[in-house]
C-alpha cells in the first residue's frame, strides 16, 4: 500500500503490464479507478476476459470506475453538452489544467458509506497521451503529484502509470515527464524491445527496478533483468539467454 509504480516501455508495447495490474487488483478486491486514454472499454474488456476477469461486472458492482478517454474527448469537442454541475474530467482540453481530472480520480476513490473494497488503486494508460492532447509537462507532473498525495498518502492506496519513452526521441517534453517520474517511483517496470530486432521466441526484455534509494539515501536500487514472451493468456518470463531460441 502507498506505492507508486511506473510502467515504462521503449521500442515495444508495454500494455500487457497494464492488463496484468488491472486484472490483479480486481481479483484482489480493490477499488480501481482506470483512466484509459489509449483504448476503448471493449478492448480492455476482451483482454480481461482472457485473464478471467469481467470489467462489465466490476463496473456494475461499483468496484471499477472507468474513464474512456477517447469517447470523452469526442463528446467534449464535438458531441453532447455537459450536464450542469458535472464538468468533463478532460476539461484541460480547453482550460489548460488537470484539476477536473484529479477531481474525478479523488471522487472515484474516496470511500463511500457502502464501500467494502480492500484499497483504492489508480491505473492510468497512458500518461503520454495527456501531452499529445495539449497538457503542459508541468501540469502533468502536478497532476501525478496530487494523485500520489491523495491515493498513496491519504487513502493508503496504489498508483500505477504507463508512459512511453524513446531515448532517441526529439520529444523533450515527454522525456522530461518520464525522467521526473522515474525519480519519484517506488517501483519501475521497464519493458524494452530487443536491440537485435524481432524474434518469435523472445518479444522483449523487462527491467525491474526497486527504488530502495527512494526510502534510504544510502541504499542502491535493486535491478533485475528478464526476457519475456507474450502468449494468448499469459506472459512467460525467463533469464536472458534461456529462451527456446537459444536452448
Amino acid at each position: 500500500q502507498g506505492k507508486f509504480t511506473l510502467l515504462r516501455d521503449t521500442r515495444t508495447d508495454g500494455s500487457f503490464l497494464v492488463h496484468h495490474f488491472l486484472s490483479f487488483y480486481l481479483r484482489a478486491g480493490c477499488k480501481v479507478c482506470f483512466v484509459a486514454l489509449l483504448q476503448s472499454f471493449s478492448h480492455y474488456n476482451v483482454v480481461a476476459q482472457k485473464l478471467g476477469v469481467s470489467l462489465a461486472a466490476a463496473k456494475e458492482r461499483g468496484q471499477l470506475v472507468f474513464l474512456e478517454g477517447l469517447k470523452s474527448c469526442l463528446d467534449l469537442l464535438f458531441g453532447e453538452e455537459e450536464q450542469p454541475g458535472q464538468p468533463s474530467p478532460l476539461q484541460f482540453l480547453s482550460t489548460s489544467d488537470l484539476r477536473a481530472l484529479f477531481g474525478f480520480v479523488r471522487e472515484s476513490l474516496s470511500a463511500g458509506g457502502g464501500d467494502c473494497w480492500k484499497g483504492p488503486v489508480l491505473l492510468l494508460d497512458d500518461l503520454s497521451v495527456l501531452l499529445s492532447l495539449g497538457a503542459a509537462p508541468v501540469a502533468v507532473l502536478d497532476f501525478i503529484h496530487y494523485c500520489r498525495a491523495c491515493v498513496c498518502c491519504q487513502l493508503q492506496g496504489n498508483v500505477v502509470v504507463l508512459v512511453h519513452s524513446n531515448e532517441d526521441s526529439e520529444d523533450e517534453e515527454n522525456e522530461l515527464v518520464v525522467n521526473s517520474l522515474c525519480h519519484h517511483s517506488d517501483l519501475i517496470l521497464w519493458a524494452e524491445g530487443l536491440a537485435t530486432g524481432f524474434c518469435k521466441d523472445v518479444h522483449g526484455q523487462i527491467k525491474i527496478i526497486k527504488r530502495l534509494s527512494l526510502r534510504q539515501a544510502a541504499e542502491q536500487d535493486l535491478v533485475q533483468i528478464y526476457q519475456y514472451k507474450i502468449q494468448d493468456r499469459n506472459v512467460t518470463f525467463f533469464a536472458p539467454g534461456l529462451s527456446a531460441a537459444v536452448l
